[in-house]
């Protein structure tokens, strides 16, 4: 099973700051609106998520029909169809996407530790 790119979505209490202290680790901006109170950095291959007032916890994230850096890839599994695939491995949802829906979707599962995925697709 393909999820597409992977990131950590952090839950940060101050942008500006934030942004700042991962910039110093070397992480570059490349993504999102700072206005609306989110930012995508990487650093290599690494990719997070500063996300100011939209989440309660850090997350685990991935974007079906992306590359890092969201770049689009040809060919890719649809959000629905991954969500069918978990349902019948017995997976639980916290949110789902609208399976009679196409184009951008998303749903979140919890691993066994309560913490959150969001499969979060774009296209």
């Amino acid at each position: 099973m393909e999820l597409g790119a992977f990131s950590l979505s952090l839950a940060v209490k101050d942008l500006a700051v934030s942004r700042a202290f991962y910039e110093k680790l070397g992480f570059t901006a490349f993504g999102g609106d700072a206005d609306q109170g989110w930012l995508i950095l990487s650093n290599g291959g690494c990719v997070i998520g500063l996300f100011q007032g939209m989440f309660e916890k850090n997350m685990l994230t991935f974007n079906p029909g992306w590359r890092e850096k969201a770049e689009p890839l040809a060919e890719f599994t649809d959000i629905r169809e991954l969500q069918k695939q978990l349902k019948a491995k017995g997976m639980a949802f916290n949110a789902e996407a609208d399976e009679s829906s196409s184009g951008p979707a998303s749903f979140v599962i919890m691993d066994p530790d309560g913490n959150p995925i969001l499969v979060d697709q774009h296209r």
